[in-house]
């Protein structure tokens, strides 16, 4: 599973590579590098760490992000929202380096940088407090899935989507792309829909799951939604 994990890891930072600099045109675009460097040493280690305290989840985790049972709104959303995510990142490489609509001063992508981190921990977070934190929309009836309470789920009832958010602001801000910026707001709507089919599927499929969300209000942004 460990080499599963570095493989997968190299293969998505990969073709993000390809993404970025083929459209900024060049390869002399150090905050492309530094983005790229930070990500994939912090994806692995907190994949390894993952793997050693809940190897099930990672195993859930490394898993194809078009499943059998998934719900086929789901497959179609999560397809729209990965090739969204794609053409965010070549859209900030357009914008900072091909065309330079933006210019962000250091300290601005200091704070993408801390964004990123951020969102790794938060990622983290939701995974040590959720060992049912599939990629895919569904119920784990073979792992007697529960309602989760506990950690970031205290405060929003889909944390992993809130750390995306965070996620792409970061990239955004620390590659130096204002433009990039409208991307969360598209995410935010994008996400806000598969909110839907997967509490759908939550309140249909897992006991507990209504009053929980009676409890914790919001879905997203603490204090917004």
């Amino acid at each position: 599973m460990v080499v599963r994990l570095i493989v997968q890891t190299l293969i998505w930072f990969g073709i993000i590579a390809m993404v970025l600099f083929a459209s900024a045109g060049t390869l002399a675009w150090p905050a492309g590098w530094v983005f790229l460097a930070m990500m994939l040493t912090v994806s692995l280690i907190a994949g390894l760490s993952l793997g050693r305290h809940d190897p099930e989840l990672l195993k859930e985790r490394l898993s194809a992000p078009i499943q059998k049972d998934q719900p086929f709104a789901d497959k179609v959303l999560l397809t729209i929202i990965f090739l969204f995510l794609f053409g965010s990142f070549a859209f900030m490489a357009l914008d900072v380096v091909r065309f330079r609509w933006s210019s962000a001063p250091p300290w601005v992508q200091v704070l993408g940088a801390l964004a990123l981190l951020l969102s790794i921990w938060l990622n983290y977070w939701t995974f040590r407090e959720n060992s049912f934190a599939a990629p895919v929309v569904k119920i784990q009836k073979e792992r007697a899935q529960r309602v989760i309470t506990t950690g970031p789920y205290r405060h929003v009832r889909h944390p992993l989507y809130a750390s995306a958010l965070v996620f792409v602001a970061g990239t955004s801000l620390l590659l130096g792309s204002w433009w990039g910026l409208g991307a969360v707001l598209v995410l935010a709507a994008l996400l806000a829909i598969r909110i839907r089919i997967e509490e759908q599927a939550l309140r249909t499929g897992l006991a507990g799951y209504d009053d929980y969300a009676a409890r914790v209000r919001y879905r997203l942004i603490p204090f917004v939604w």
